[in-house]
């Protein structure tokens, strides 16, 4: 060992912090393989996970130690610079050791939340300090604590020990260091490159098998970050996953896709834009939605799920339920861009957060704000989160309620007030709106039924305990929309509203599938004056709500919305977004995209809530692709707005400006 040290000189530390980097990563990885021993054994995943990870490590410490390692073989000695830089040296050991362990430490929360590894949304959370640190406090307390413990006793252990490993280092002569220089550099390219190929080790080129968390098991959570954080600057374009297409055949396919006459079609500068007449010729409504926290149709009792919706599912007989409405992803802004904006998903971030969609972009709220209607959004938490007010207010919406403004309210968790708050602040917004005579459109987001699922006490008959479960959160929130229906049915507006109850997303989307679809199931259903009891059994998309909602109301419009007037037409297909997946299902046919992979074929059986490998339907693997390549398009091109004037469909059809 002695002569090691020696033959590596300052490079000793490295190699000592390598191995220990590696032991660490390792034992993580194996950790976590035996917590999901069923789902590695399912996907013959045990060599893949172990071996390929073992070159994920390799690659990541070479990116992580390659370039101090060669500062120190230009700047390491025993003079006072030499001596300064190996201390600079030493932290940067320390600290990276401690962020990978940070990471590790980290993981196993976040796969009980998302089924995968630490990616892009851990990034995002880190900055929202207040409602991320409320949750981990109120929810996660034993993991905080853990982490808190052991992470600043590792940077402790790891400082005392890089202090002995740079006692007595042999210095080499300074005509070898420009050698060690480019030798140490040739091989920290070739290990963190990890192939000779064009393109660089990526998650892509490592997967192997159709459960994302198992594939999610090869990288480590420094990677899987390092890899996001990447990705961040510049905005994921789904032609770089999915393959390129023409523009030409890419819309003439979405055209068939979508099985409206090219007379709809008006615009060859905004291609998607289309006229589309109200089924309802009344006087046009106010509108409220009620987008519910987390409420998958597991937790709805009519449904078939779990018994924690007596209220919803009272609702249910009275008015227009979706019994196959699948959510287009798995977070909240994607529910808003899918039921607000109508947009299909995309592998970048949901529009709310993307810079080209902060104004000019087509909102329900923008639409609804040239007809003359007041647009608010009602929120109990802050409204900076997810970057929904700067999206609200440039797009249509002109005024927020958030907890800013509730005074005295009964309860506050992390997420801010209870949702018993926040819709009894909505019904008096509503009353005092329709006493000014003026129609309106509000946007209500409950936030109840969240990690860490705090709620006021005396509410409910707990379905369990402890607590602060979701199941019993997913209770509460029930009991509260039952509360503000009462008050609804009640109050003057209700004749001449619309109302949308639609959760986002489910609370968990997990599962060994490349898209888990039982997990994008979520409720939907449609109540006001005229709205007859109905349960539709078609297979529906979230983006199919915003222009039904439009033809409930009576408002005839030029829109570039893809979703269908279900007043009128049975699209019988969902579109899914499962972190980089993208997923077709029409009837019980299903194609899956992936990255820089060919198109899967399934078939789904939604009995067995479960996905059975079929032969990919050609035509419906180039529609999976246009829809996919849609999104990306539109935005970077500006093509999802209204026309400029704006131009807008009277009431005969014709366009008037």
């Amino acid at each position: 060992m002695t002569r090691l040290k020696q033959w590596l000189g300052p490079l000793w530390p490295f190699f000592c912090f390598l191995l220990l980097n590696l032991v660490l990563l390792g034992f993580s990885r194996l950790a976590l393989a035996l917590w999901q021993a069923e789902r590695v054994t399912g996907a013959n995943g045990w060599g893949p996970v172990l071996l390929q990870g073992l070159r994920v490590d390799l690659s990541t410490l070479c990116w992580l130690f390659g370039v101090p390692a060669v500062l120190t073989l230009l700047l390491a000695g025993k003079h006072g610079p030499g001596r300064a830089w190996l201390w600079l040296m030493r932290v940067w050991l320390t600290a990276g050791t401690g962020l990978l362990l940070l990471l590790e430490l980290a993981t196993p929360a976040f796969i009980n939340t998302y089924d995968l590894r630490p990616n892009r949304l851990f990034i995002e959370y880190l900055i929202y300090p207040k409602e991320v640190f409320g949750m981990l406090l109120q929810g996660h307390l034993p993991a905080l604590v853990l982490v808190s413990l052991l992470v600043p006793a590792a940077l402790w252990a790891g400082w005392r020990w890089s202090g002995r490993l740079c006692q007595h280092l042999a210095m080499p002569a300074w005509y070898w260091r420009p050698v060690l220089v480019l030798l140490v550099l040739a091989l920290g390219l070739l290990g963190g490159r990890s192939t000779l190929g064009h393109r660089g080790l990526n998650p892509a080129l490592v997967a192997f098998s159709t459960d994302p968390l198992v594939n999610g098991l090869v990288l480590n959570s420094a990677y899987s970050v390092g890899f996001a954080a990447k990705q961040l600057g510049k905005e994921e374009n789904a032609a770089s996953l999915y393959g390129r297409m023409e523009q030409s055949e890419l819309l003439n396919t979405l055209r068939r896709a979508q099985g409206r006459p090219d007379s709809d079609y008006l615009s060859a500068e905004l291609p998607s834009l289309t006229r589309n007449t109200a089924s309802y010729r009344g006087k046009p409504k106010n509108l409220v939605i009620i987008l519910e926290e987390s409420l998958g149709a597991r937790f709805v009792g009519t449904l078939g799920g779990l018994p924690l919706t007596p209220e919803f599912d009272k609702l249910a007989r009275k008015g227009w339920l979706f019994e196959q409405l699948y959510a287009t992803g798995t977070r909240s802004v994607r529910g808003i861009e899918a039921v607000v904006t109508g947009f299909t998903p995309t592998p970048a971030r949901a529009v709310v957060k993307l810079d080209k969609s902060q104004t000019g972009f087509f909102t329900l709220a923008q639409l609804l704000n040239q007809r003359g209607y007041h647009t608010r959004f009602i929120y109990g938490g802050e409204s900076h989160f997810d970057n929904m007010a700067s999206f609200f207010l440039g797009n249509g919406f002109e005024h927020i309620v958030d907890q800013r403004d509730f005074e005295s309210p009964a309860f506050e968790g992390a997420w801010g007030v209870s949702d018993e708050d926040l819709l009894v602040r909505a019904h008096q917004e509503f009353e005092q709106l329709h006493r000014q005579g003026k129609p309106f459109f509000s946007l209500v987001f409950s936030s109840s039924n969240h990690d860490p699922f705090e709620f006021p006490d005396g509410r409910i008959e707990l379905y369990e305990q402890p607590k602060q479960t979701r199941n019993n959160a997913a209770k509460y929130a029930d009991y509260a929309l039952g509360r503000f229906f009462e008050l609804a049915r009640q109050s003057d507006y209700w004749q001449d509203t619309l109302f949308l109850v639609v959760a986002d997303h489910d609370s968990r989307t997990y599962g060994p599938e490349l898209v888990p679809v039982a997990h994008f199931r979520v409720p939907a259903l449609l109540l006001g004056e005229g709205i007859a009891p109905r349960r539709d059994e078609r297979l529906v998309s979230q983006i199919d709500l915003p222009p039904t909602l439009l033809s409930l109301m009576g408002i005839d419009s030029d829109n570039p919305m893809l979703g269908r007037d279900l007043t009128q037409a049975s699209p019988n297909r969902a579109l899914m977004q499962f972190d980089k997946n993208f997923a077709l299902l029409r009837d019980d046919h299903m194609v899956v995209l992936q990255p820089e992979q060919h198109a899967l074929g399934f078939r789904y059986d939604a009995g067995q809530q479960r996905l059975i490998p079929a032969p990919v339907d050609a035509e419906l693997a180039l529609q999976a692709q246009a829809y996919a390549l849609w999104g990306s398009l539109a935005y970077q091109q500006g093509l999802y707005r209204l026309p400029a004037g704006p131009f807008l469909a009277g009431r005969d059809g014709a366009g008037v400006r």
